[in-house]
């Protein structure tokens, strides 16, 4: 009885589908009329299997999946749906007859079976959703399926941190920030490990007082489920890359010219991703995770002979400061005059100047009011008598001071209207750089845009001033300027994961190839792909994949979205 309730504690149930909306619906489109399918393509646990299931939620489909195991048998991923013994051709005439075939792991592929996925993709019969990993080698064939314009090829980034707290929020309810980014910086993109993380840690989840949302802290429980998504680092057969690995998890960072450090080992575990180099020369572990795991699996004596005696500790403790300083430095993240709610009310100006970690004046927290809010209340569980902490926290969650009883969300009302391009309506409800900004829309003055958008950029806020540059962009007479103001904005916006606002339409069409651009261009018009197949003497399959390209990169879900995405008045190449 007690084995099956410690099992049953971890027992994994489906996770709600959550983000991916977008992308979702492109391939769902790519089952439907003459399409042949899609091929879909990411790092390692980004939800690519994920997604193509729930696409095909409903639909009668054959799979069929790549292993390491059976790489060198063919048509191994196909046994269950071909005889014993069969010919590439036959294989070929077979699966033709199948309607939807799902096409798993294809980087794992035998030979004979890429072989045979690229004759289906030629032969046109049978729709092919390709699911393959990115960073690993892939069959030739499979790659040509992109790459010869067979198929359409969806590439997924990780999940933006906005669309992790939502799927967080699904498996676990309302989560503080500061446990969504420690969650987010462990998972390191891989889905998989984020759902064993948050099984590991659902146990230990505590109140966060007058807030409703739930907080981890403490070291992260090696659970099964998570020393099995960090397995590689465990399973290494030569002695000098496992001894490496553990000296490194006792005492990184460690130098490479050490004497006793093998040299041929270290660039073993560097191509293979599991080491990095930092810019000072020092070796560290490439995960976060690889540290805890690897002591962990250490009995006592070897862990005995790995640890370090205290005065051995300043090297590693100088590096990681040393680190922590440029990365601040990288960040830009610097103190502010008012740091919290500088941008939103007068208040924020009676703020003293101590800070915690990160504050919404700083682009490192990138205008998070939520998590100011949080890096305060976490010192002053440290402190609670802490008047820098308290007043940051006042600052964070205070109404705004305009006069009236307007809060935070309130105020947020009236600037999406100066987002939206509408600034006359509002103009009289704002105060400080978001009245300025509303100023400059209504007098279309460019230089007046930029140095509302740099001043935005400086108080933390990316987005807005993204927008605001391309406002800009449009506002300026001269050309040369107008492409100084595009060219900000498509930066700032990459910064906020590619964010697609109205204010920001038209300004991703520097994403696309020339030839997208052309294509785009005339679908938004109206123009159907045969038209624009006898206009630009292209085939219409060639169109097609071209868009759905463009689809994948612009964040559309099909060419209704074009209008919109493409409109930019007075256009320059970005």
């Amino acid at each position: 009885m007690t084995t099956y309730e410690r099992d049953a504690t971890t027992l994994e149930l489906p996770w709600p589908f959550a983000g991916r909306e977008d992308e979702l619906e492109l391939v769902r489109r790519s089952l439907t009329g003459a399409r042949r399918g899609i091929v879909v393509t990411g790092p390692a646990g980004c939800g690519k299997t994920r997604l193509v299931t729930e696409a095909l939620r409903g639909t009668d489909c054959a799979r069929a999946a790549g292993t390491p195991e059976s790489r060198a048998i063919p048509f191994a991923p196909f046994a269950h749906l071909l005889p014993e013994s069969v010919t590439l051709h036959r294989a070929v005439q077979l699966l033709s007859g199948v309607r939807t075939l799902v096409v798993d792991d294809a980087q794992l592929l035998d030979d004979a079976s890429a072989a045979l996925v690229h004759q289906l993709a030629v032969h046109g019969r049978t729709r092919l959703l390709v699911v393959a990993t990115d960073g690993t080698p892939v069959p030739g064939a499979i790659s040509r399926l992109w790459t010869g314009e067979l198929l359409p090829r969806l590439t997924l980034e990780p999940l933006p941190g906005a669309e992790i707290a939502q799927l967080l929020t699904a498996g676990a309810g309302p989560l503080e920030p500061l446990t969504v980014n420690r969650l987010r910086r462990l998972c390191r993109g891989d889905l998989r490990l984020l759902r064993a993380l948050l099984g590991a840690v659902r146990g230990r989840l505590t109140v966060v007082p007058d807030t409703g949302e739930r907080a981890w802290r403490g070291p992260v429980p090696l659970t099964t489920a998570v020393r099995e998504r960090i397995a590689p680092v465990l399973g290494r057969t030569c002695p000098l890359e496992r001894e490496t690995l553990d000296r490194l998890a006792f005492a990184e960072p460690l130098s490479p010219t050490l004497d006793d450090l093998d040299l041929q080992a270290l660039e073993v575990l560097e191509s293979d991703g599991l080491i990095e180099i930092d810019d000072l020369g020092r070796v560290r572990l490439a995960h976060p995770l690889h540290g805890p795991v690897l002591r962990a699996a250490a009995g006592r004596l070897r862990a005995r002979r790995l640890s370090r005696t205290p005065d051995a500790y300043a090297a590693a403790l100088d590096a990681e400061s040393a680190a922590l300083a440029r990365r601040i430095d990288q960040d830009d993240v610097r103190a502010m005059p008012t740091p919290v709610g500088s941008g939103w009310s007068p208040r924020a100006a009676r703020c003293p100047a101590g800070t915690p970690p990160y504050v919404p004046g700083s682009p490192g927290c990138g205008g998070r009011l939520r998590e100011a809010a949080a890096w305060a209340r976490e010192g002053l569980r440290g402190d609670p008598g802490d008047a820098s902490c308290r007043a940051e926290l006042a600052c964070a969650c205070a109404p705004v001071d305009s006069g009236g009883d307007l809060d935070l969300d309130a105020l947020a009302h009236p600037y999406d209207a100066v987002r939206l391009g509408a600034p006359e309506k509002v103009i009289d409800r704002l105060t400080g750089v978001f009245a300025r900004h509303a100023d400059a829309l209504t007098r279309a003055d460019g230089p007046a845009l930029d140095e509302v958008a740099e001043e935005l950029e400086r108080r933390g806020f990316a987005l807005f001033a993204a927008e605001a540059h391309a406002q800009a962009a449009r506002a300026h007479r001269d050309p040369s300027a107008a492409r100084h103001s595009r060219t900000r904005a498509v930066a700032l916006a990459r910064r906020c994961q590619g964010a697609r606002t109205p204010a920001l339409s038209g300004l991703v069409l520097g994403e696309l190839t020339a030839r997208q651009r052309q294509i785009v261009t005339l679908a938004a018009a109206g123009l159907s792909n045969r038209q624009i197949a006898e206009r630009l003497t292209l085939s219409i399959r060639t169109v097609g994949n071209h868009l759905y390209s463009a689809y994948a990169r612009l964040g559309a879900s099909d060419r209704g979205a074009l209008p919109w995405l493409t409109e930019v008045p007075h256009a320059q190449p970005a």
